[in-house]
């Protein structure tokens, strides 16, 4: 039960954009499934709420976007992060970021609203915004940057490469109304 009330706790304060969490969750390698725990949390969320314009298979379109979403945004960041546009200081191992970029999705949990008749596209946007905010904090923790501009930037490329991934994986199998 301990364990859990401190999965929660971490949570929340990853949501609250506490930069403390992320620095421990960075140092903490046992963290690294609560972390997974927080993204699928956070993805069959999005996957429920998909549900009132994709029907049942919403779920798992939805649910399946949002994780090859998160994989393809966190590899991405790593990349750039760390390869592209690193900081003299910047020290990081893939393991450090997936941990940190994990509890950034907390906030995504909210997509779950969108089972709430028009509310989809709204919470959508919001909890977007908010995971993106997480993320800024998430990689700026994770590879030491003093810039947070630099780490909105990074943000920023893996965002937009990620909805390019999306759609272009969208056009070939289906929107998630169509697909499965």
């Amino acid at each position: 039960m301990e364990h859990m009330e401190r999965f929660f706790k971490r949570m929340i304060r990853a949501a609250k954009l506490d930069a403390d969490l992320y620095e421990e969750v960075e140092a903490d390698k046992s963290a690294i499934l609560q972390a997974a725990g927080v993204i699928i949390l956070s993805s069959f969320a999005a996957g429920l709420g998909a549900i009132t314009v994709a029907g049942f298979r919403g779920i798992i379109t939805g649910t399946v976007a949002a994780l090859v979403g998160w994989c393809v945004w966190a590899y991405i960041v790593y990349i750039v992060g760390t390869k592209v546009i690193p900081e003299p200081q910047t020290e990081a191992d893939y393991g450090e970021l997936l941990r940190t970029l994990g509890f950034a999705s907390a906030p995504g949990i909210i997509r779950i609203l969108g089972v709430i008749p028009g509310l989809l596209w709204p919470i959508t946007l919001a909890a977007t915004a908010w995971m993106i905010a997480a993320m800024v904090v998430a990689i700026r923790q994770a590879l030491d940057y003093k810039s947070t501009f630099r780490a909105i930037g990074v943000c920023i490329i893996g965002w937009f490469i990620q909805v390019v991934f999306l759609i272009l994986l969208f056009a070939i199998f289906g929107t998630p109304t169509q697909a499965v």
